[in-house]
């Protein structure tokens, strides 16, 4: 069974937990252009990135694994994930998750 997501049929979520070591303005244009590329040259539907504390989660919401797995393989995303492993990240986690239903509630306007 697929999904809805914002009208767009989704399949596939891909979620980074990680926790952060020493965080700067490189990490922070590196997150910028990663987010740009992975929108416009793999179509990533949506993404989300949260911190607590030391602990960062990212969310992306992808159409299928093939987009996810070029998007993995992508040179300079490979390039920034080796820099995170030595300078950003001190751990990480990435599951893919297959989306199999999804609910929601929005509260009426008066």
């Amino acid at each position: 069974m697929a999904s809805f997501f914002s009208g767009v049929l989704v399949l596939y979520a891909v979620i980074l937990r990680a926790t952060v070591g020493d965080l700067n303005e490189e990490y922070s244009e590196a997150l910028k252009r990663m987010k740009t590329l992975a929108f416009e040259q793999y179509g990533c539907l949506e993404f989300y990135a949260m911190m607590d504390g030391p602990r960062r989660i990212a969310i992306s919401y992808w159409k299928n694994e093939d987009d996810i797995l070029q998007w993995r393989n992508n040179n300079e995303h490979r390039q920034i994930q080796e820099k995170a492993k030595q300078t950003w990240y001190t751990s990480y986690n990435i599951q893919i998750v297959d989306i199999k239903r999804e609910y929601s509630y929005e509260k009426p306007h008066k």
